[in-house]
């Protein structure tokens, strides 16, 4: 007798259906096929194990596992509750009618019990195109998909639930992951108040700084943060985190997908709701910055789970050059593709970069003779700053320490609240003019979406081409100088681009049109 149980296997942030077949037949010995990785194979240890702790037994016959399709690799702990319920299904120790009707995932415990697992999101939603009724999960896997209508989603602790489920001889509703209590304690802890953030109103001076932040904020740009150590550029860098607005529901979904399948979901319910604002140390590799792994398990990096909120890299200049030149086709393209030998992956990677280093080794390059470094040392410290990437950073910032008599009279600046109410109101007009299109800031526009977003009339078209002329700009900053214009415009609540908000965007391209050695 052949069963058949309902299955996934993630790539990228999408799943791919994955059919257990169980058969028994004549014979000795338990074989395990369809190109399982060494993680698979061992299942089959816990698999008899847990069986065995409930009470089941294994024939002593052939079986034949089989893991379809058989020229896809196969990996995790995710197959041990197909397998299990596979056997006893083709054993005929119970009977399972509704067995074909969920897709069906988790690991086993030696004792039965039902452990989390990876990429719970991607899985649902293959059944929800796939027509299944439902999922069957482990509980704190089906906690991150509540957010999932039109499919019932099971949160199971251990074997007997499942068996109880697929029996169809009482009410399961309450294994509902809806109805657990397990969610209803989230529920309860999802109700506190958001972590807390430094309060730009604690930031003294830096004005200029404030106002590219909430530009960068409002529009998803790069920026980058040049000054002497002291002047603030991290505590700037943590600040921008609490004037950034929620998530819209189709972000959260995308951010948390990519969470999901790296196995970094907080445990929380359902999607998550807070950007993120990932701060890898200057010594990450390229594969932990872009993305890698070996064989065709190919999880995300940073760049990616930095979707749609901010990658802070500190320091810069500091970090190896051939990893931030790796930032080029993220920057560029919104997305990262990992290819190995036997696989090629593909993650979002719409992600706002947060920048910021010094001028020069010693760090006090541009603040009147406190620079003690040679220009060849400087030379060669800001050479990372390639001509590439600094094309692809939107606003750039030189922050100059504050003075002495603001920081001893204290006293206290705009408040974060008040330039997130800003940046919310920008992000609204951004979203409903992208609805639909795919894209949700004004830094994600292509040629097409710039020529229909952002015309300009001939004044502002004069104005632009003196500025290109006049500073030697790419073609990539021209486009850039425009989106944060739309920017500007959307915090001004204009309808259109103005020659003003043309004129402050350029002001923000300093380091392209002259020498930083000069300033």
């Amino acid at each position: 007798m052949i069963v058949y149980i309902h299955a996934a296997k993630c790539m990228g942030i999408e799943a791919v259906p994955v059919t257990v077949e169980v058969n028994i037949t004549l014979g000795v010995g338990i074989h395990l096929v369809g190109l399982a990785d060494a993680a698979v194979k061992e299942s089959l240890l816990r698999t008899v194990t847990a069986l065995q702790a409930k009470g089941f037994h294994v024939p002593g016959m052939k079986i034949v596992i089989n893991l379809a399709p058989a020229d896809v690799h196969k990996q995790g702990s995710g197959y041990d509750l197909p397998i299990a319920l596979g056997v006893i299904a083709a054993s005929g120790q119970r009977h399972l009618p509704a067995l074909d009707k969920y897709l069906i995932m988790g690991e086993l415990g030696l004792d039965g019990s039902i452990r989390p697992v990876s990429g719970t999101l991607p899985v649902v939603e293959l059944a929800q195109r796939s027509g299944f009724r439902g999922c069957i999960l482990p509980e704190e896997s089906a906690l991150e998909a509540v957010d999932y209508a039109g499919v019932d989603i099971f949160g199971v602790r251990t074997l007997e639930d499942v068996l109880r489920i697929l029996a169809g001889e009482e009410d399961p509703s309450d294994l509902l992951i809806w109805n657990s209590d397990l969610y209803k304690r989230a529920l309860e802890a999802s109700a506190k108040p958001r972590r807390d953030y430094m309060d730009f109103a604690d930031i003294i001076g830096q004005e200029g700084a404030r106002r590219g932040v909430e530009i960068a904020c409002a529009g998803q740009h790069n920026i980058l943060l040049i000054g002497a150590p002291g002047s603030g550029k991290s505590s700037i860098a943590k600040a921008l985190a609490g004037i950034l607005p929620p998530m819209s529901l189709e972000e959260s979904a995308i951010t948390s997908k990519v969470y999901s399948v790296a196995g970094r979901s907080s445990g929380g319910l359902g999607f998550i709701r807070t950007r993120p604002f990932r701060s890898p140390h200057i010594s990450a590799s390229k594969a932990a910055m872009l993305g890698g792994g070996s064989g065709d398990n190919i999880l995300p990096g940073e760049v990616s789970l930095a979707t749609n909120g901010v990658l802070f890299l500190d320091e810069f200049c500091e970090a190896p050059k051939s990893t931030l030149e790796a930032l080029r086709g993220p920057l560029e393209d919104r997305k990262v593709t990992v290819s190995r030998l036997k696989a090629k992956v593909e993650y979002p990677a719409s992600f706002m970069l947060v920048a910021a280093s010094n001028p020069c080794p010693c760090g006090y390059y541009g603040e009147g003779n406190r620079c003690t470094c040679t220009p060849s040392q400087r030379m060669t410290y800001l050479s990372k700053l390639s001509g590439p990437i600094m094309d692809r950073i939107d606003l750039q910032l030189w922050m100059h320490p504050v003075e002495t008599s603001a920081l001893v009279r204290g006293g206290k600046a705009e408040p974060s609240e008040a330039i997130a109410a800003r940046v919310l109101k920008a992000r609204k007009i951004q979203r409903e003019r992208f609805a639909g299109s795919g894209i949700f800031c004004n830094s994600e526009m292509n040629s097409k979406q710039l020529e229909k977003y952002c015309p300009l009339d001939d004044e502002c078209k004069d104005l632009l081409e003196c500025i290109i002329d006049r500073m030697g700009l790419s073609a990539r900053a021209f486009t850039r100088i425009v989106k944060i214009a739309r920017t500007i415009a959307d915090l001004a609540g204009s309808a259109q681009i103005q020659p003003s908000h043309l004129s402050e965007a350029a002001l923000y391209r300093f380091l392209d049109r002259r020498n930083i050695l000069d300033l």
